[in-house]
């Protein structure tokens, strides 16, 4: 991969369950669907309270989203070197892989630990978009993930397209 990151922003009308309020990044969208995680969702536990053999890993896990709960992601800045690393902007890194999470919890840089994903099959991340449930956000850079605190990262997303929350009209865009 490589830029520019795509955010998808719940619409102010997403109203109950997981995905109200969410900001996802879009890790794949393609014919066969579509596949993010939830950025903005910190856990009430710790990462050494996930994992117990990681003492002193006090920061929070995050959730994904609702697919696969223990299916573990690492979102950092510098790259390991090691296999099953996806670049996906400079500042940003992707990985699965267990061997990368230690790597880069001993590292000492910042970066979380994301359970589970959000996935949609084909067309439906799509349609749902056409419907106004979500609205996309194109960046450069990583840094409303590092740099936003997760419970601004919703409304500065929006901010960044020049959109207040109360301006969305429900309903979506038709052709």
């Amino acid at each position: 991969m490589s830029g520019p990151i795509t955010f998808l922003v719940a619409s102010p009308h997403l109203h109950g369950g997981v995905f109200e309020g969410t900001v996802i990044l879009l890790l794949e969208h393609d014919t066969k669907g579509a596949m993010g995680l939830i950025v903005n969702a910190p856990l009430p536990q710790s990462v050494s309270e996930l994992m117990a053999d990681t003492p002193g890993q006090e920061q929070p896990g995050w959730l994904g989203g609702p697919v696969d709960p223990t299916l573990g992601w690492c979102l950092y800045r510098d790259p390991m070197g090691l296999d099953g690393e996806v670049h996906v902007v400079d500042g940003l890194m992707v990985s699965s892989s267990l061997e990368v999470l230690r790597a880069v919890m001993n590292s000492g840089q910042p970066y979380r630990l994301v359970l589970g994903y959000a996935g949609w099959g084909a067309g439906q991340l799509t349609e749902e978009a056409r419907e106004g449930a979500w609205v996309w956000v194109e960046q450069d850079t990583p840094e409303l993930l590092w740099d936003v605190p997760p419970e601004q990262q919703w409304a500065e997303a929006l901010k960044r397209l020049g959109v207040t929350p109360g301006t969305i009209m429900p309903g979506g865009a038709q052709a």
